[in-house]
Order: structure tokens, then C-alpha cells, then sequence
């Protein structure tokens, strides 16, 4: 899956994934994180400087941890440096991130093959 054509300049941006027509990515949810972070810095909550320094403490902080840097965790690092700008940027918590990626999973395990996966349905737990 190829990002579309329409994208800011990425240079800043340290090892991302590409090929002759920019940014590509093994699963859905990658680009999803993606797209995230592209939309957020476009609305002005963060420069790419700051993008590229969560990321790259991130990955660091991965390759630390044994991480052997391959590119299959790439994604991983990108949604990990994304909470974390967004808790320091004060838009959310990691409380609110954990309780809302719990609700995900417990949602996706409650949803039959093939039906769209409805967060709204846990609500009520909170």
C-alpha cells in the first residue's frame, strides 16, 4: 500500500519506509499512524523537528531494548513517538491511550468477521 501523491515534505523525517512513489507500508493500521501524524503537524500541533526528535528517541530507545532495526517494527515506533508528542503536547494521557486501546482490542474481539468495529458500543464502561 502506497501513501497517496499529495504529501508535505518528508525529509526531516528520519528512515520512513519508501519506494519510487514515497512512503509505503505493510498493513493498514501503518498507514492509518501515518496519516495521523501528517494531519496533526498539518493542523499546526507540531513541527517535523519535533516529529523527527520523538521518533528518533523512540527508535534508539527500542534499539537499546534489542529492537535489531530491520524495518518491520518501524510503524511501531512511529505510533509510540506519536503518544508520546500528543501527551506532551497536552491533547491527551496515557491513561486516556491505554483505556482507549483496551476498549479497541475488547471491541475487535466482540465484533463477528467482516463487520465494522463500533468503539462507541464500550462507552459505557468509563
Amino acid at each position: 500500500m502506497t501513501a497517496p501523491s499529495t504529501l508535505p515534505d518528508l525529509s526531516a523525517l528520519p528512515h520512513i519506509p519508501c519506494d519510487a512513489e514515497g512512503p509505503v507500508f505493510r498493513e493498514p493500521w501503518e498507514a492509518h499512524a501515518f496519516a495521523l501524524a501528517v494531519t496533526l503537524h498539518g493542523k499546526g500541533l507540531f513541527t517535523w523537528p519535533e516529529w523527527a526528535e520523538h521518533l528518533s528517541r523512540e527508535i534508539k530507545a527500542a534499539q537499546a531494548a534489542g529492537d535489531p532495526d530491520t524495518g518491520e517494527t518501524y510503524y511501531q515506533h512511529w505510533l509510540k513517538a506519536l503518544e508520546s508528542l500528543v501527551i506532551a503536547k497536552g491533547v491527551t494521557t496515557g491513561d486516556v491511550i491505554d483505556r482507549t486501546t483496551d476498549d479497541w482490542h475488547a471491541a475487535a474481539e466482540a465484533t463477528p468477521h467482516g463487520k465494522p468495529i463500533e468503539l462507541s458500543v464500550l462507552k459505557h464502561r468509563h
